[in-house]
């Protein structure tokens, strides 16, 4: 078992990473949120220095190391605006399931590429009437001879306009709720499966968010993702890592988020002074330390205990609650610190503020993190 979190090896990644955004990212990140997109050139670039799925073994391209470097990206992404890179997405949340779960005909099929860039992935569970409540889906995927035809609407898809590959969560038992819902396989390009549209959001511009159709859409039946019936049992899973994804972005986007409100607090006078020597401000900033210094230190050792293989359901509930909270709350202080100029988009903090918005959203709601913690304390049927 482990009991440090990064060893030399990791720091050396994290330069390396480091400086590729500082060289390849950083530089374009506001071009691409104007422009609504992130260029495929950036991944196939990703893919070629190994900053993609880089846990997966090497028979299928990766490096086989653990879940700590996928961390470091995550991070680094954020440090250096490239929050918009759905990177992390693509290979800490979808993939890991075609990895776990899927046929072997399905992993030599797209895995490899999956570590090069030449194929996104986008889990598809979320439907308009169906988001925290994953057993009212409505998307139904129905046997026929050696295929399924998959039919029904899904939205607020991560990747799911540029995807090559969406793993899709149907019914194929509408009668049985939660333990009727299976797990498949879709390739772009397939007939039947229609992108819709981008989806235009508050923040996170660069990051395609979109609308996706299933109309009679037919797929072999080999690229059904485990067994029938136990899609729910794997989304459940999955999920730690992924929440726990989501908690990473939370307190690396509050750690940016307080560096510009303090140094904007040394920079701008008032009164002929530092707005930062008045006690108001102080305050406030020492209470944003103290969050993020807190957070950090739970959110390591929680990261630490994932890669040591730990079931940590509750604490990853309780971080993703909360990390998702004091984000929001550091960014708003943080923008109400920089006065007009927070609201302006020219300044970083007002992107900063905009996109932390959806974390204590995505994953699961704030709401619905408190219903798993307090279900655990036995206070809830």
């Amino acid at each position: 078992m482990r009991h440090e979190l990064y060893a030399e090896e990791h720091q050396i990644f994290r330069d390396t990473f480091k400086k590729f955004v500082a060289r390849e990212i950083t530089p374009n990140a506001k071009k691409w949120d104007e422009e609504r997109a992130v260029p495929r050139e950036v991944w196939l670039k990703m893919g070629e220095q190994g900053f993609l799925c880089p846990w997966l073994p090497e028979e299928y391209g990766g490096m086989g190391v653990d879940f700590g470097y996928s961390a470091i990206i995550n991070e680094e992404l954020i440090r250096g605006d490239g929050f918009g890179v759905g990177v992390p997405l693509h290979s800490d949340c979808a993939t890991p399931y075609i990895y776990s779960y899927a046929s072997e005909e399905v992993k030599q099929r797209c895995l490899q590429g999956c570590t090069t860039g030449e194929r996104i992935s986008a889990i598809a569970l979320t439907e308009p009437n169906a988001g925290s409540d994953l057993a009212a889906i409505r998307t139904t995927a129905r046997k026929d001879g050696e295929s399924y035809v998959l039919n029904g609407q899904k939205t607020f898809i991560t990747n799911g306009y540029v995807a090559d590959q969406v793993v899709v969560a149907a019914k194929t038992d509408t009668s049985k709720g939660s333990r009727g819902i299976s797990l498949f396989y879709v390739e772009d390009g397939t007939p039947g499966f229609v992108k819709a549209r981008k989806l235009e959001k508050m923040g996170w511009h660069a990051q395609d968010t979109a609308e996706l159709f299933f109309e009679d859409c037919r797929i072999p039946a080999s690229y059904l993702i485990g067994k029938e019936g136990e899609g729910f049992k794997y989304m459940m899973e999955k999920l730690q890592q992924e929440r726990l994804e989501v908690s990473i972005k939370c307190q690396a986007n509050a750690e940016e988020a307080f560096k510009e409100a303090l140094k904007y607090s040394k920079e701008r006078e008032a009164f002929d002074r530092p707005i930062g020597h008045f006690q108001n401000t102080a305050f406030k900033l020492a209470e944003m330390a103290t969050d993020i210094q807190l957070g950090r230190t739970f959110l390591d050792n929680l990261i630490l205990k994932h890669i040591n293989g730990e079931n940590i359901v509750q604490e990853i509930s309780m971080a993703k609650y909360w990390l998702g909270e004091m984000v929001n709350r550091v960014a708003y202080q943080a923008v109400q610190i920089h006065g007009g100029y927070g609201y302006m988009e020219e300044y970083r903090i007002c992107r900063i503020y905009k996109d932390v918005r959806s974390l204590s959203i995505f994953a699961g709601t704030s709401e619905i993190m408190k219903l798993i913690i307090s279900r655990n304390l036995g206070l809830r049927d």
